[in-house]
């Protein structure tokens, strides 16, 4: 049964609050564009488990999206938007953020962004799913030339308290004169010092990105746990849409030759690079590369995407992740082939010398031989439930980035939306809290908090270790690829829910740590949020999108 929580508040033996108007959970695109649009006297606190460069924004290689050629619409990009979100888009929302890319642009070139260009004017890509070229990008290695411009701008802030080596505990959420819930700060355990610290603010924006290490292979950071939309979650806000998880295409897949995996399935994520051991992540092979002709094709040289799809290697990313999946299940394989040696040397040195010096690393010379891919855990279309200003059902509380779900996605995100639905967001949270008014929200408020799994009434056994962390975390990842993987059965579901249950169930038995360190936190928000997703994805009966059922 789901019970109760166990919930932290304000003085649950933590030192004194420290107080901020604002604090903002995560450092990546969406956090520092609310940061750079609130007030510079506003005294700021920006929390990060890590540092800036360990961030989704700062590995996003392909672009922005904005529509910028005379030839092409809003009209078009919001039409292209809906078709990948296979209906499930907010259509008032998508076209309030959209409507918006060219601003976004301008203001990042406006700060500096060194955007890459063609006889003077910004170069634009195409991606898969898009009708027209619209993608404005810095080489293939656009998220870090626009987050290495916006953070010494940030570092200047006079105000801005920069708390790194934090990871957030829970909401601090306590009643006004009207009995109405509402956000007043966050319960932080400094990492470094060992402590619980209270910090109370009037606004609260939670940027904490997405959940890609609920897979055990994925191109999101090691950091990417699901923090912010698992603390929502336990102060009551609602979580819609989290049976999308977007699947890229094309992750790198050289062989683990260290550790013999080629002897595995192929529908064994061991049986390609995994990821690794310092960074949780593997390397993504931009779509922009098949945005300028690159092929997907077997290992005899056969092309199988046009038989999936009359758009073929520009299909919208679940299409494609799926046909590729597919493939590699009824050969055998431990990947397909990414094929754009056809180009010629000085051009993808120019367009691409991020990914060239990737597959250098690995062996592998995209000039002269296809590069080995498989399909990864990728994005969370899904998240905390939003308006068009980042307001959560908690006032108070903001949500932008990958952890807040928009409706802009839908069941599939279309590529290179993101990064500008970060910036669009957390320009408007910032201008929202600057607004001066009570915070508020824009629907009912909740009464009650949702609940989690109850504890058993025996006296609880010691917290686990990081090392029993550790290992759950990986057996939580396997029950999520067998059970919320690219295909999924309903008999796998379930079955995946009832092992996640009971290791959530003996997680909370083993009792709570009065200094939980970094691997305990992650893995009770990974555990809360791979059950809450598996159930959304039990509650869906049919294919939709990144939710695909197998035939």
């Amino acid at each position: 049964m789901w019970a109760q929580p166990d919930t932290d508040t304000a003085g649950a033996g933590a030192p004194g609050p420290e107080s901020y108007d604002a604090i903002i959970v995560g450092a990546g695109l969406a956090g520092l564009s609310a940061a750079l649009s609130l007030p510079s006297a506003w005294r700021v606190a920006l929390l990060l488990k890590q540092d800036w460069q360990a961030s989704a924004s700062n590995l996003a290689q392909g672009g922005i999206a904005a529509v910028l050629d005379p030839t092409d619409s809003v009209a078009e990009h919001v039409a292209d938007t809906l078709t990948a979100g296979a209906g499930c888009c907010h259509a008032e929302h998508t076209q309030g953020i959209l409507s918006q890319a060219a601003q976004a642009i301008a203001w990042l070139r406006q700060a500096g962004v060194p955007f890459s260009e063609e006889n003077g004017q910004l170069h634009l890509t195409r991606e898969g799913g898009h009708g027209k070229r619209r993608i404005v990008h810095a080489a293939d290695a656009t998220g870090q030339a626009v987050m290495a411009t916006l953070w010494p701008l940030l570092r200047q802030r006079p105000h801005l308290t920069l708390l790194q080596q934090h990871a957030a505990i829970d909401l601090i959420v306590g009643t006004d004169q009207t009995a109405q819930r509402h956000c007043q700060g966050i319960l932080a355990m400094d990492l470094q010092q060992g402590r619980r610290v209270a910090l109370h603010a009037r606004h609260v924006v939670l940027a904490t990105g997405g959940s890609g290490q609920l897979y055990p292979r994925t191109s999101n950071p090691a950091s990417a746990t699901g923090d912010g939309q698992a603390m929502a979650w336990r102060a009551g806000c609602q979580l819609l849409d989290l049976e999308f998880i977007q699947f890229h295409p094309t992750g790198l897949a050289a062989p683990d030759r260290s550790s013999g995996s080629s002897s595995l399935p192929a529908s064994h994520p061991g049986a390609v690079l995994a990821a690794s051991a310092q960074t949780g992540q593997t390397p993504l092979m931009t779509e922009a590369l098949r945005g300028e002709g690159a092929l997907l094709r077997l290992p005899d040289g056969t092309r199988f995407m046009p038989a999936y799809d009359t758009r073929a290697e520009l299909a919208p990313r679940d299409i494609v992740a799926r046909a590729i999946y597919q493939e590699m299940q009824s050969h055998q394989l431990p990947g397909v082939l990414l094929d754009i040696s056809h180009r010629s040397p000085d051009f993808l040195a120019e367009h691409f010398p991020n990914i060239l010096a990737t597959c250098r690393a690995h062996g592998i010379e995209p000039e002269r031989e296809p590069i080995p891919v498989a399909p990864l855990a990728h994005y969370a279309c899904g998240g905390i439930l939003t308006d068009l200003r980042g307001r959560t059902q908690l006032p108070g509380l903001y949500a932008i980035g990958e952890c807040a779900r928009t409706g802009l996605h839908g069941a599939n995100r279309l590529a290179s939306n993101s990064l500008l639905e970060c910036i669009v967001l957390g320009q408007a949270a910032a201008q929202d809290m600057m607004a001066g008014a009570r915070p508020s929200s824009p629907w009912p408020d909740q009464s009650q908090p949702p609940g989690l799994p109850g504890r058993p009434s025996s006296r609880p056994a010691p917290p686990w270790d990081d090392s029993r962390c550790l290992q759950a975390r990986a057996q939580l990842q396997q029950h999520m690829w067998q059970g919320a993987g690219i295909l999924r059965q309903p008999a796998s579901m379930a079955g995946a829910r009832a092992a996640l249950d009971a290791l959530h169930t003996e997680f909370h038995a083993a009792g709570r740590a009065e200094a939980p360190t970094l691997a305990w936190l992650e893995l009770r928000n990974l555990l809360d949020l791979a059950c809450l997703t598996l159930d959304a994805a039990l509650a869906r009966r049919s294919s939709c999108g990144a939710h695909a059922l197998a035939a």
